[in-house]
Formats: structure tokens, sequence, C-alpha cells
């Protein structure tokens, strides 16, 4: 099989968006459980983490299925990544991740927790769990995205539903979602100031219990005129939405198994943080 290369910038130097460099690896590499190797019957070795891990970039870029996996390029076969991203999401390495490079970003003063965005639109889907009718795909089986940034657009947390779920049952459990994140002295912060929704999210009763976590609603009334203005702030979860679904794998739901596409998820916005925090330096 045809390998496609991936160019970022037309400078000499040439890196595919799934080669993992050392500084994204130190951050990585203490997360992840310790296997202890067995000395009695110690059976096949274990291959690097490090190739596995880009392994499971790759199939997240490109989209590829796992048993198309190229053996050649040395990240082992699509089976063993697919056993060590489940083995690595039962560990809850994946959310750690997001929460370390948030608090990076803190601590870097590139966080804004003045306000924060949501939204949630549709993805397709091959079949499994949280999944359901979309009512905008003509009653096809689809499942849900949402998400919550900061002002600028940084993701600070994501969830998985089934298309027939209405977007505001996800306001709260997306607020909820936002791990405490440390990077500089004094409590975590977890709770943005102001949150903006569209009219999805239009429903007094969420608005009490989003006051209830000390945050401010700013969500469109239904029935009122074009013209409130929040598109303007509003704008940046779209961008966020159209990284996330740069990742091929992300664009339609492959995985029966939820866990594993939360994974790629959650991976996905570990990702988006990392590069935030390499444009910085």
């Amino acid at each position: 099989m045809a390998v496609r290369t991936w160019i970022w910038g037309c400078g000499v130097a040439r890196r595919k968006p799934w080669e993992v460099d050392d500084e994204l690896w130190a951050v990585i590499e203490p997360l992840l459980p310790r296997v202890e190797r067995r000395t009695r019957h110690p059976g096949r070795r274990r291959h690097p983490d490090r190739l596995v891990f880009q392994g499971i970039l790759f199939v997240l870029h490109t989209g590829i299925s796992w048993e198309h996996l190229p053996q050649e390029l040395g990240f082992g076969s699509g089976m063993t990544c697919w056993r060590r991203l489940a083995e690595w999401s039962d560990a809850g390495v994946w959310p750690r991740l997001h929460e370390s490079l948030l608090a990076r970003l803190r601590g870097a003063d590139a966080l804004d927790f003045s306000r924060a965005v949501v939204d949630g639109p549709h993805t397709r889907v091959k079949g499994g769990s949280k999944t359901g009718r979309s009512p905008v795909d003509r009653g096809r089986n689809g499942s849900k995205h949402h998400l919550i940034t900061d002002a600028t657009g940084i993701p600070l947390a994501a969830t998985l539903t089934g298309g027939n779920r209405n977007d505001v049952t996800q306001f709260i459990p997306l607020l909820q979602a936002v791990p405490p994140v440390r990077g500089k002295r004094g409590r975590p912060r977890r709770r943005p100031d102001t949150v903006l929704g569209d009219r999805g999210y239009d429903h007094d009763k969420y608005r009490r219990l989003s006051w209830a976590l000390g945050v401010k609603p700013v969500i469109a009334r239904r029935g009122v005129p074009h013209g409130s203005g929040l598109g303007t702030d509003r704008w940046v979860v779209e961008r966020t939405f159209a990284h996330l679904h740069w990742f091929r794998r992300l664009r339609i739901r492959w995985e029966v198994r939820d866990d594993i596409h939360e994974a790629f998820l959650s991976l996905a916005c570990s990702l988006i943080c990392w590069r935030r925090l390499k444009s910085l330096r």
C-alpha cells in the first residue's frame, strides 16, 4: 500500500503528523501504565510503546482501518495498536494527558476562562452504543460530538451521545466535564465565568442549573430575530470542530465500542492543545 506523505509548511524539515517528537513523548510516557515483563514464560516481546502510539496516531489522522495499518512503518499490527489503545483508555491515560496539556497552557497564560462556548454537531456512524436516529440526516443512525472550549477555542472537554439527543441535555455535563486545570499558584480553575450557546440550548431549567454552578449562561432565545451578536464570540467552537474533524477517524464513527471512539476524541483534543502550546514558542 502506498503511504501518503503529509508535509507541514514548505521548509526543509518535513514531518509527518503521526510522528511523535521527543517533547510530546516526554509528556505522554509517564502517564502510560507500567507493564511488568514476566520472567517465566515471557512470550513474545512487547512492541515499543512509542511506535504503537504512532500507529494509533496514523489511524487517527488518515482514517485507515486497523487491519490495513502498514506493517512496513514499524508500528506493529493493527490489532496490537487497537489493544494498546483500549488498554491505555481503561487506564485513563487520555483524560490525564488532556489535563496535563491544559495546565501547561494555563501556565503560559494561553487559556481564557472569561467565557466558554458549547456546541454539538452530528457525525455519521456505522453502529454501536451511544447512537440514535439523527433528526438532521433523514433518520439515519448517528452520534453527536459535544464540545466546550475556552474563549480562544482551546478544547476543554468533549462528550459523545447518540444522534437523537438534544444539545441542551449535554449543557451541564459539559460544564461538569471540564477538569480542574492547574498551572498557576492557588486553586485549580474549573469553571468559566460565562458560557455561550446557540438557540439549541435555550431552556430556563438549564440556565438555573448553570447559575447554580457559578457560571453565567448567555444563550440566544428562540423566536427572537437573529443579530444577538453571539456569533462574534461563538465562532471559535466551530473552528475547533473543524480542527477535530480534520482527523479523518472522527469524521465517521467506525468504532462499535463507544469508549474507543471517545479515546480518539480525547486524544484529538490533546493534540490540538499541544499544537497551540507549540505555537506559543
